[in-house]
């Protein structure tokens, strides 16, 4: 629960700074973000599996 918390606050600072950023950066850290998700939920669903 508390990673929740933490993980909207962040959200809510990184949307905050999007609006001030140039959109490359914007879309270059939007890109980073998706990739770190992707590599998550790959490790998940191989965890899931062996268990």
């Amino acid at each position: 629960m508390l990673f929740i918390v933490a993980a909207l606050l962040l959200l809510g600072v990184v949307l905050g700074s999007a609006a001030h950023l140039p959109l490359p950066v914007t879309l270059a850290a939007g890109g980073a973000i998706a990739l770190w998700l992707l590599i998550f939920v790959a490790r998940e669903r191989l965890s899931n599996r062996k268990a």
